[in-house]
C-alpha cells in the first residue's frame, strides 16, 4: 500500500476551489427526503445551541465544532475521485447552494461560490463535477427551477433536484433571517470532514472495506438486544432471541433505515417525556437521546420505563417490542401505498411528512385488538392529513424542523389514549387551530389566496390528486389516484394550468403580465393531466383546449357541458353534495373565481375535521 493521507478539514477547505470527480459506477446520488431533514436537523440544531442575536459574527469562531464523518479520495490522473462520501459531499454541496440562492439581494453576504462553481485552467465547472448532473445543477445553482422538468432525466438527477427542493422546504425560519450569515460562517468554518485520500484505486477500495466490513461492530440495535435478553431468564432468552431476529429481518427488508427507525419510533411515542428547547446550552432530552442513541437510553432509563426484574425484561421483548414492531411495520406498508382502512398515512407521506409513525404508534397499546389498532393510526393520520392541507394552504411549512416540537407535544398528548377519547382529543386540537381554509379563502380580493408557487407545486399535486378523487368516487367511478400521483412513466400526470402563458391574451382583464400570472397559478385555475396532454394542447386557446378536456377525468371533464349530459353518477354526486360545480363556456377572471370557490369548497369537505367524530372517511 502506497502513502495514505488522513486530515480533518473544514468544509470550506474541502470543497473550495477543488475539484471532485465520481467513476461513471458510483455516480448514482440516491439520499431522499429523511437523509436531507435528518442532515438539517443535525447541523441547525447544533448551531442554534449557540447562536445568540446579539453576538457579533466573529463570536461564531468559538461556536462547537461539529464532525461530520469522513470521505475517501483516490488521487490518480491529478484528479480526486471519490470513493466513499459522494451521497454528503453532495447534498453539503446542494445546501451551499440554497444558501447561496437564499442570501441573494441581501446587504450582508458570504462569499461560498467558490465552494461550488469554479475556474480551472479556464475553464468553469462545478467541483462535483458528474456530466448528466449538470443542467439540473445550473438550474439549481442560477435559481431558475420554475420550469425545470427533472421527469425524463436519470433517477440520481431527479433525486439532485427533489432533494433541493427538500432544502427549501425543510431549512428552518429561525435562520433564515438575521443568523443566516453567522450560520453559513458556522457551517464553512467549524464543520469538518476527515479526508482520507489514497493514491492508488487499490488503495482506497481497501480502506474503504476496511472501514465498512471488518470487526463486525454492533449496531444499536444488536446492543439493545443484548441488554434485554442478559436480563431476562435464561429459558426464555431463545425464544425471545429468535422472535428478535425474526422481526428485525422483516424491518430490514421493508427498506434501508426501517429498523433503527421503528425503535426511535416506538420509545419515543410511548416514553418521550421532554425534548430539547433549541436554544444556547439547552440539553438534549427524553426525545433527541432516543433519536441519537436509543439503546443507550433504554439502559439508563431501565427503571422509569418499568424494568425492573427478569419479567419485566421479557415482557419489554415478547409483548413490547413484538407489538409495536408489528405495527410499524403496518405503517410502513401503509406510507407506500393505498391500503385500505388507513388511506390517510399514504397521503402524509406524499406530503413527504416524515414525522407520522411516532405520531401513530402514540395512542396504542399491547392489549388492542387489530380493529383498534387500526381505527387508532386512521384517526391520528387522518388529523395530520387536515392539519398538514391547512399549514400548506395558508403558506405554512410542515418541515421536520418546523414541526418537530408541535408534534411532540400532540404525540405525548394522545398517548394511550382509547379510541372516542382519541378522537375527541384530536378533534379539539383541530378546533383550537387558528388556521384553516377560511382564513384563507377569500379570491376575490387583492390577496391572491391560495395559489401555486414555486416550491409548492409537490404538495399542490397531492391536492388536487385528492379532490379529483373525491369526485371520481363520488360518482362511482373508479378511483385512479394511484395514477394521479404515480411519479414515473410515460402516462404520469401533471399539475397543468388552464390558461395558457400567454399574458398577452388577457389585456382586457390584467393590465400588467405580473397579476396575469398571479392569477393563473391561482388553486382554480389547476388541473391534474397527463404530462402528454400539455406537450399537445396546453399552448392553445381555451375554446380549443375544452374539447380535449371532456376526454380526461372528471375535474377537468367538469369545464365541459357534455361532461353534465347522461352522467347520473356524476349528477347525483352535485345533487348530494351540493357543490356548485358547473360548465363554462370561456374561461375569464369570473370563471376563475368562481373555480377557485368551488376547490375551496371542495377542501373543506375533503379536509373536515368532523370526520375524526363520524367514524368514517367522508
Amino acid at each position: 500500500m502506497r502513502e495514505i493521507l488522513g486530515k480533518a478539514k473544514t468544509i470550506r477547505e474541502l470543497l473550495k476551489g477543488v475539484k471532485y470527480s465520481i467513476d461513471y459506477y458510483q455516480r448514482e446520488y440516491k439520499w431522499g427526503t429523511k437523509q436531507i431533514q435528518e442532515l438539517l436537523n443535525d447541523l441547525c440544531g447544533k448551531f442554534l445551541e449557540d447562536y445568540q442575536a446579539d453576538h457579533e459574527r466573529k463570536k461564531v469562531r468559538d461556536y462547537p465544532h461539529y464532525f461530520l464523518g469522513s470521505v475517501i479520495i483516490s488521487k490518480k490522473d491529478a484528479a480526486n475521485y471519490v470513493v466513499d462520501g459522494q451521497q454528503r459531499l453532495t447534498s453539503l454541496t446542494l445546501l451551499l447552494m440554497y444558501l447561496r440562492n437564499l442570501q441573494q439581494e441581501r446587504e450582508v453576504q458570504v462569499n461560498i461560490d467558490e465552494c461550488v462553481f469554479s475556474v480551472e485552467f479556464g475553464k468553469a465547472s462545478f467541483n462535483i463535477d458528474v456530466e448528466d448532473r449538470r443542467t439540473c445543477m445550473e438550474a439549481i445553482h442560477s435559481n431558475q427551477l420554475e420550469g425545470f422538468d427533472p421527469s425524463d432525466l436519470s433517477d440520481s438527477v431527479q433525486n439532485l433536484y427533489h432533494r433541493y427542493r427538500d432544502i427549501e422546504e425543510n431549512f428552518p425560519e429561525e435562520i433564515s433571517g438575521d443568523a443566516l450569515p453567522y450560520f453559513i460562517d458556522w457551517l464553512s468554518e467549524n464543520v469538518h470532514i476527515v479526508e482520507i485520500t489514497a493514491y492508488s484505486d487499490d488503495d482506497a477500495y481497501t480502506i474503504f472495506e476496511t472501514m465498512n466490513d471488518r470487526g463486525l461492530s454492533l449496531s444499536p440495535t444488536d446492543m439493545l438486544k443484548g441488554y434485554l435478553l442478559a436480563n431476562m431468564d435464561e429459558s426464555r432468552r431463545a425464544a425471545m432471541n429468535q422472535l428478535w431476529r425474526d422481526r428485525v429481518r422483516q424491518l430490514d427488508d421493508a427498506g434501508k433505515e426501517v429498523e433503527p427507525d421503528c425503535f426511535k419510533a416506538w420509545l419515543r411515542s410511548q416514553y418521550a417525556q421532554k425534548i430539547r428547547e433549541r436554544k444556547r446550552n439547552a440539553k438534549p432530552e427524553d426525545f433527541d437521546r432516543i433519536g441519537t442513541e436509543f439503546h443507550r437510553w433504554v439502559r439508563n432509563a431501565s427503571t422509569g420505563i418499568g424494568l425492573g426484574n427478569a419479567e419485566s425484561f421479557y415482557q419489554f421483548v415478547n409483548r413490547d417490542f413484538n407489538f409495536y414492531s408489528r405495527a410499524y411495520l403496518r405503517c410502513i406498508e401503509a406510507s407506500e401505498k393505498l391500503v385500505p382502512g388507513l388511506e390517510p398515512v399514504y397521503y402524509n407521506s406524499l406530503y413527504g411528512f416524515t414525522l407520522q409513525h411516532m405520531l401513530l404508534l402514540a395512542p396504542l397499546r399491547p392489549e388492542d385488538s387489530e380493529p383498534v389498532v387500526t381505527r387508532k393510526i386512521w384517526l391520528v393520520a387522518r388529523f395530520l392529513d387536515i392539519l398538514l392541507t391547512w399549514r400548506l394552504w395558508n403558506f405554512r411549512l410542515i418541515s421536520y424542523s418546523t414541526m418537530q416540537y408541535a408534534m411532540f407535544l400532540v404525540m405525548r398528548d394522545i398517548r394511550g389514549l382509547g379510541v372516542d377519547e382519541l378522537a375527541e382529543k384530536l378533534h379539539a386540537k383541530l378546533v383550537a387551530e387558528t388556521e384553516n381554509f377560511i382564513q384563507n379563502s377569500d379570491y376575490h380580493s387583492s390577496e391572491i389566496g391560495f395559489s401555486m408557487h414555486q416550491q409548492n407545486r409537490r404538495l399542490i399535486h397531492v391536492m388536487l390528486a385528492r379532490m379529483t378523487d373525491h369526485i371520481e368516487r363520488g360518482s362511482n367511478e373508479d378511483s385512479h389516484f394511484t395514477d394521479y400521483v404515480r411519479s414515473s412513466g410515460a402516462n404520469r400526470y401533471e399539475v397543468e394550468h388552464i390558461w395558457a402563458n400567454h399574458a398577452d391574451r388577457h389585456t382586457d382583464e390584467f393590465d400588467h403580465p405580473s397579476d396575469f400570472q398571479r392569477h393563473r397559478n391561482r388553486i382554480g385555475g389547476l388541473l391534474l393531466l397527463p404530462k402528454s396532454f400539455n406537450a399537445s394542447y396546453g399552448d392553445l386557446h381555451y375554446e380549443q383546449k375544452l374539447p380535449h378536456y371532456n376526454t380526461q377525468n372528471i375535474l377537468a371533464r367538469s369545464l365541459h357541458s357534455q361532461a353534465y349530459e347522461l352522467n347520473p353518477g356524476f349528477k347525483g354526486f352535485i345533487e348530494r353534495s351540493g357543490l356548485e360545480i358547473q360548465p363554462h363556456e370561456e374561461f375569464k377572471k369570473a370563471d376563475l373565481d368562481a373555480r377557485c370557490d368551488l376547490y375551496l369548497e371542495l377542501a373543506q369537505r375533503i379536509w373536515n375535521p368532523e370526520v375524526l367524530l363520524k367514524g368514517g372517511e367522508g
